[in-house]
């Protein structure tokens, strides 16, 4: 008897009420959700996670032909199929993460009614399922990256790359609290995740994924700065491509918005979960 742990329930204080200790307790089921996420996405498929390649794969070549070969977007000198490739790839991370943040009390209603655990759970989950998606896209990446150094192209391994951990980091950080943000609305209304659909495709096209920064300048060089992505994506493509210049003092503004929306997404959180049943 003396070796029984004793849990007090208790309904969180304030807007921003997180006990690490407690989510650490529960680092079993992050895995679980981690694992239900797989099998619900690629239950019943014959390729399986196969598709996780073939998404970027298919779509840099969309790209290279419509924005490389048709339109004529310089790429810096990066062969067009890699510089695409690689900015899908980091995008379909922050997107993917957001969607999926943004939809948790609806998608998990059934499941937060019924029993208790620490409902940041569930999105700590799904921002580590997209973080190992990337992974399997970034290994295709890396493939066809040497593919290119061995037939001749001027790309090389750099201490530059030590860095894009911390940029994966900061995207998922960033991901996390605006899909925070977004979850408290599409809690009550449903139409936000329509919105949220399209603002990602919008938002894509405002962040140098399929452009470098080279070919902006003057007022929209400066309005795509406000942009938190603008500099994630910029300084990744020129830690792993060596494209373009490093952008340090936006990639520091960046990291204070990602701050303020990761704070603020948490505290929305926290303060939607105590009466989310009510409107799911």
């Amino acid at each position: 008897m003396d070796n029984q742990k004793e849990i007090i329930i208790r309904p969180p204080h304030g807007w921003f009420d997180f006990d690490i200790k407690e989510l650490w307790e529960y680092r079993d089921l992050v895995k679980e959700f981690v694992m239900r996420n797989f099998k619900l996405i690629y239950k019943q498929t014959i390729l399986g996670p196969a598709w996780l390649v073939f998404n970027p794969i298919i779509t840099s070549v969309i790209f290279t032909f419509v924005f490389g070969q048709f339109a004529g977007i310089s790429t810096d000198g990066v062969p067009q199929f890699l510089f695409y490739m690689a900015g899908n790839t980091l995008w379909n991370l922050f997107a993917t993460s957001v969607q999926n943040n943004s939809n948790i009390f609806y998608a998990n209603a059934a499941v937060f009614g019924k029993i208790y655990f620490p409902r940041i759970a569930t999105p700590l989950s799904q921002s580590i399922s997209c973080l190992i998606n990337f992974l399997i896209q970034f290994c295709a990446l890396l493939v066809f990256f040497v593919f290119y150094i061995i037939t001749g192209s001027p790309l090389s391994f750099s201490l530059k790359m030590l860095i894009i951990p911390v940029i994966l980091l900061q995207t998922l950080l960033l991901a996390l609290g605006i899909g925070l943000i977004f979850s408290a609305l599409t809690a009550k209304y449903r139409d936000f995740a329509f919105i949220i659909s399209l603002g990602m495709q919008l938002w894509m096209y405002v962040t140098p994924v399929v452009y470098p920064m080279s070919l902006t300048g003057g007022w929209m060089y400066r309005l795509l700065l406000l942009n938190p992505m603008t500099p994630i994506m910029n300084n990744f493509k020129w830690a792993f491509l060596g494209s373009g210049e490093f952008m340090l003092w936006s990639w520091l503004l960046s990291m204070v918005m990602t701050g303020l929306c990761l704070f603020a997404g948490l505290a929305i959180f926290g303060k939607v979960e105590k009466t989310f049943v009510d409107t799911v």
